[in-house]
């Protein structure tokens, strides 16, 4: 009885040291998630503004840009996948890279091959289990994302696509990251960033609807040159801010749970141990009385 007693004792130490450890990630993911959703807020205006004015360009300008042209063959994808540096974020980075595993099956299908780019250890993890290829990696800033290392990432993909075929370069470029809805829902997204995809609406205008004029100074070559390479950059970053700000609610959602079945755990050991601790001192008053009646007798 007083060696389950040790196991016990010593069980509720260690877990509730865990539970220690959950319920500071937890805070520490409440604290940044407030922060995360800002930027996300703040940014995700932007990077319509500007996905807006590169698809006016493309649509009323008669240019040829090689950023908005469609290639005739596509033989080459660049798939980049948003995923976490660190683990225990639930299924955060799982998810995503389901995502871009049925995205892979996809394409492949298409007889594309595919050019894989990642960011977050997980996933640089995940490839190389695999013995995969990766064209680039970046890791060290999942949680709190910079327009610096989005512009990295941003610029590396564009070189990509501005190479030819037999220099490895890719002719499209796609984009796996979460997109963060709520508190309590994350969403796998697939987006394809290049070549833009121009989408105008499903509906036809009103009759009495005034569509916009456009004017392109000093002309539209010219305006998509500046602006492309500002949308993929700003697309990027946003998609690194979305993905941070689900991997922060993921985490707080997945210490939240550990650190109750934590307590919960310690309950039950401490039940048990109580019981034990019962059955000892019943077993020595049993053998005190047994005693004390041999020795009457």
């Amino acid at each position: 009885m007083a060696g389950q007693q040790r196991v016990y004792r010593a069980r509720i130490r260690s877990t509730a040291s865990l539970e220690k450890i959950f319920r500071a990630m937890e805070l520490i993911a409440s604290s940044r998630i407030s922060k995360a959703r800002q930027s996300v807020a703040s940014s995700t205006p932007y990077a319509r503004a500007i996905s807006r004015a590169v698809s006016a360009v493309a649509t009323y300008s008669d240019v040829d840009h090689i950023l908005t042209t469609e290639k005739e063959s596509v033989r080459r994808a660049a798939v980049l996948v948003i995923t976490a540096d660190r683990g225990m974020a639930g299924a955060y980075s799982s998810n995503a890279l389901k995502a871009s595993e049925q995205l892979r099956e996809r394409l492949e299908d298409e007889g594309k091959q595919v050019a894989t780019y990642v960011t977050g250890r997980k996933g640089v993890g995940f490839l190389r289990f695999r013995k995969r290829d990766i064209a680039a990696e970046w890791t060290g800033f999942s949680d709190a994302p910079k327009y610096e290392d989005a512009r990295t990432i941003g610029d590396t993909l564009v070189d990509a696509f501005l190479q030819d075929y037999e220099d490895g370069g890719v002719d499209e470029i796609h984009i796996v990251y979460t997109r963060f809805v709520s508190m309590v829902t994350q969403q796998p997204e697939i987006v394809r960033l290049l070549p833009l995809e121009v989408v105008e609406g499903t509906e036809p205008p009103a009759p009495d609807e005034l569509l916009p004029l456009y004017a392109f100074e000093p002309n539209p070559a010219e305006v998509l040159d500046a602006l492309l390479p500002k949308y993929v950059n700003s697309r990027i970053y946003n998609a690194l801010l979305q993905s941070s700000a689900s991997e922060l609610a993921s985490r707080q959602r997945a210490m939240k749970s550990a650190s109750d079945n934590a307590k919960e755990l310690i309950r039950t050991y401490t039940r048990l141990a109580n019981q034990a601790r019962q059955a000892e001192i019943t077993q020595e008053i049993s053998e005190i009385v047994g005693g004390a009646d041999a020795l009457a007798s």
